[in-house]
């Protein structure tokens, strides 16, 4: 039996007992769910601005006009990409939870601090290593 607790110990890599891992997991599916709003929201936004690009009966045919809608469309297009990014950041920490590894500095290899991770919790490095890499 006491191998069997050895192994079970040399899996679990993260400093944060099941409790903590849950109480983090509440936070990151919090996160993930205004996300995921918000890229509904921006997926849309994208449709319409793509219906009125087409569309005869626009503001105006003047080509400033045309240009703002053009940058206004590039910008939401970059947002929502940024923002599936993030979403998908958010699962791999999740991942990260359910796999006991969760909370470890992948450059220093020590615990990051709770604040930290209550800030930022898809991070997967130290503000010591993140300052380091400035």
């Amino acid at each position: 039996m006491e191998n069997a607790s050895n192994n079970n110990q040399e899996e679990r890599t993260t400093p944060f007992n099941d409790e903590e891992l849950e109480y983090f997991r509440g936070i990151i599916l919090k996160k993930r769910e205004e996300a995921v709003s918000d890229l509904e929201m921006l997926q849309q936004s994208l449709k319409d601005s793509t219906e009125n690009t087409s569309d005869e009966s626009a503001y105006s045919f003047h080509m400033a006009d045309a240009g703002t809608d053009a940058q206004e469309r590039e910008k939401t297009y970059m947002l929502f990409n940024r923002t599936r990014k993030f979403i998908k950041y958010l699962d791999d920490a999740l991942k990260r939870i359910d796999n006991k590894t969760y909370g470890v500095c992948k450059v220093t290899g020590k615990p990051i601090s709770k604040g930290r991770l209550e800030a930022v919790p898809h991070t997967q490095i130290s503000i010591e290593a993140k300052l380091k890499r400035r």
